[in-house]
């Protein structure tokens, strides 16, 4: 087994680590405090971490500031919608709505990129609607404000990504790390004044394990596609179903069943296929297993 993709499981296993905290904490905590906080023990560890030609301090120094601003904007708003999903529904249905960003980065890239999306790539996008069908049931099961979020996550994700590829090569890490870092403190740190609560002295060791987790697994990531191609890495991602049925089921008493087992999988088969395929037929993997918005 390649080290690529070993480090990739132990990112999104850090990552679904983080996610469960912030899900023990819904009730507890607003979801602007989660996010501020939170967001805010992540930077202090993720500050440390730049590139060795890059420096914080001119990381406002922007060429394309449109899509800078812009990724900032889609990963503060997914962020903060994905605390409100963790926090209101199961993680299995939440994680199998937000696995729909791959396929919605296939959607976005023929409107936005003007991409030639073959017949392989919209089957894998029916496929994967039709596995969150067999996950979520609506019209079958209750749906709650956390389910819409989780899909307005999975389409700012998508959204992330395609903005990212306008910016591959174009941008200081630390510009758009750095202004995504001022947009989640500011937005999240004003949004709570109003009904502003000093969390309970433990909960400040919960924001600080997310910020830990969530800081190990963007820094397990960049050490990972140094190290091993992209396709050897994002195929670790789908591990996180893995996380979400054993945490779910262990430490909140969520339990699917098998039709939801059996929708996850073919969403899981759904995204592989549509990497795959991109990569038989360019050579190289144009999916980014960078498709993690939350800080």
């Amino acid at each position: 087994m390649n080290t690529g993709f070993l480090l990739g499981l132990l990112a999104y296993a850090s990552f679904s680590g983080g996610d469960a905290l912030i899900k023990s904490l819904g009730g507890k905590v607003s979801v602007f405090e989660i996010g501020f906080f939170s967001i805010l023990f992540s930077a202090s560890i993720i500050f440390f971490t730049k590139p060795k030609d890059e420096r914080w301090r001119e990381f406002w120094r922007i060429s394309r500031p449109w899509a800078v601003h812009g990724r900032a904007i889609s990963g503060l708003l997914a962020g903060i919608l994905g605390i409100y999903a963790f926090t209101t529904i199961p993680l299995a249905e939440a994680y199998a709505l937000i696995f729909l960003s791959p396929l919605f980065v296939t959607i976005l890239s023929a409107l936005v990129l003007k991409e030639d999306i073959g017949i392989w790539r919209w089957a894998a996008v029916c496929a994967g609607i039709v596995g969150v069908m067999m996950v979520v049931r609506p019209g079958f099961r209750e749906l709650h404000l956390g389910h819409a979020a989780a899909v307005a996550v999975a389409f700012l994700a998508g959204l992330t990504i395609v903005l990212l590829r306008s910016l591959a090569g174009k941008e200081k890490r630390t510009s758009i790390m750095g202004v995504l870092l001022i947009y989640g403190l500011l937005f999240n740190g004003l949004a709570s004044v109003p009904t502003f609560q000093m969390p309970e002295l433990k909960y400040f060791g919960v924001f600080a394990l997310i910020g830990t987790f969530t800081a190990i697994g963007q820094i397990t990531l960049l050490i990972a596609t140094k190290i091993a191609p992209a396709s050897q890495i994002a195929p670790s991602h789908y591990s996180q179903i893995l996380w979400a049925v054993a945490i779910g089921s262990l430490f909140f008493g969520e339990y699917p069943d098998q039709l939801a087992v059996a929708g996850l999988v073919v969403i899981a088969g759904a995204g592989l296929l549509t990497m795959f395929r991109e990569k038989i037929r360019l050579g190289t993997v144009r999916w980014n297993p960078f498709f993690r918005n939350r800080l």
